[in-house]
């Protein structure tokens, strides 16, 4: 994770014009007040420009790293129209960073209710923040060793600084929070047992975590891992010299970068289309590729081998006024390679609704939720990628903040109880 130079960063928010109608704010999906942020810091006003973007965004320290700010606030700046846009993302991660680090919680008042949160990932760490800052008792069941979720076991320590957890950990601590470590919710924890204790609502954020598959022979081999599994431990696996990356998102330029990092001599990422297609960032697959990884690009896995990957070419052709990517009969070519890491995007656990009653599914196996946030099930709330699929931290955080205020309401009997 790159330092931050103060000096630097004051040069670089001076470059911006303060718009009164301001593009970076209005492309935030959770609108963070860019212009407040950045007259308060020049004002010397460090700690409440902190505390506003942490009640904006209880995340901001790790979405001013993470986020796709070239579709965001980057990518919107008006500067950006004649001249280079302003990093205010450096800004929000140094302000949220220092901020974690030195503010101290407490809850103002108690309320007697209990409420679950499955999960402590993007989505469970702000519902933890926003119950327990009402004054609700919150526990937190986590099924890892260590709170984070997708951001620190799908996320490389390289570029998210665990440090920022951990403050984050022990922020929540200080408001009450509970964290049950190493409490896998679903075969012998349920759902309905944790109702039965008296918690009065129950919220799920516990993402997606079971790796789509290629459906293609050899994903068996003992060479070949999926990316997810891959992140969660690294320096556990012997990779060897060359490594295959079939995928284009964020996650597969994460798992090429970390296998570089640990020692990987050459790491190729293939992807059946053209960079224009790539749904990672742009900032991702430069770093990636200032970082050595190469791209193979136009070929799609047709079978994976003891010696690496069997790939064929494929092109784009034009059906219908359409675009569609087609293969190429007869090229047929293995590409050699000790490892073989997949990662074409992921789908949650089963492990809670094979063992609940009455919590609705869609095909996709994510849950289904009614306009509020309310599952099908009495009490029970979701929210995050184990809703929507694979999205980005801060949708997360916003969606999240959105259906604690569902949750309030529900516990203090504002909206009805019967589900509709």
């Amino acid at each position: 994770m790159k330092e931050i130079n103060i000096n630097m960063l004051k040069e670089e928010v001076d470059r911006c014009l303060l718009c009164k109608k301001p593009r970076c704010k209005n492309n935030c999906p959770i609108q963070t007040p860019i212009p407040d942020i950045i007259k308060l810091f020049k004002e010397g006003k460090i700690e409440e420009a902190g505390e506003i973007l942490f009640n904006n965004n209880p995340l901001s320290a790790v979405c001013g790293i993470i986020c796709p700010h070239e579709d965001q606030c980057f990518g919107n700046c008006i500067k950006g129209i004649k001249d280079k846009p302003v990093k205010f993302y450096e800004l929000e991660s140094y302000i949220s960073r220092e901020y974690l680090k030195t503010a101290r919680f407490n809850q103002d008042k108690k309320i007697n209710d209990r409420i679950a949160i499955i999960g402590s990932g993007p989505a469970g760490i702000t519902m933890a923040f926003i119950m327990a800052k009402k004054g609700y008792k919150v526990t937190i069941f986590e099924k890892n060793s260590e709170i984070g979720g997708v951001l620190r076991y799908g996320i490389p320590d390289f570029r998210l600084s665990r440090e920022i957890l951990d403050n984050i950990e022990e922020r929540l601590l200080e408001l009450g929070v509970k964290i049950r470590y190493n409490a896998l919710v679903g075969p012998v924890l349920t759902i309905d047992k944790i109702l039965e204790d008296g918690y009065k609502a129950i919220f799920i954020g516990t993402g997606v975590w079971n790796p789509k598959t290629l459906n293609i022979k050899g994903e068996s081999l003992g060479h070949v891992n999926y990316a997810i599994n891959y992140l969660k431990s690294p320096k556990s696996f012997r990779l060897g010299e060359k490594v295959i990356v079939i995928g284009a998102g964020n996650v597969a330029m994460d798992a090429s970068r970390t296998a570089k990092y640990y020692g990987a001599k050459e790491v190729t990422v293939v992807y059946r289309k053209g960079f224009e297609n790539m749904t990672a960032t742009n900032a991702e697959i430069e770093d990636a590729k200032e970082e050595g990884v190469k791209f193979e690009l136009y070929k799609s896995p047709v079978q994976i081998v003891d010696e690496g990957v069997v790939f064929i070419d494929t092109k784009n052709v034009e059906e219908d006024g359409k675009i569609k990517t087609v293969t190429i009969e007869g090229t047929q070519k293995l590409m050699e390679a000790d490892s073989v890491i997949i990662a074409v995007s992921q789908s949650p656990k089963n492990n809670i609704v094979s063992n609940t009653k009455n919590i609705e599914t869609n095909k996709h196996g994510l849950i289904v939720i009614d306009d509020i946030g309310h599952t099908t099930k009495q009490g029970v709330f979701a929210c995050g990628d184990v809703v929507t699929g694979a999205r980005t931290v801060v949708e997360a955080v916003d969606h999240a903040k959105r259906v604690a205020e569902s949750i309030d309401e529900y516990c203090k009997g504002i909206i009805s109880e019967e589900i509709v």
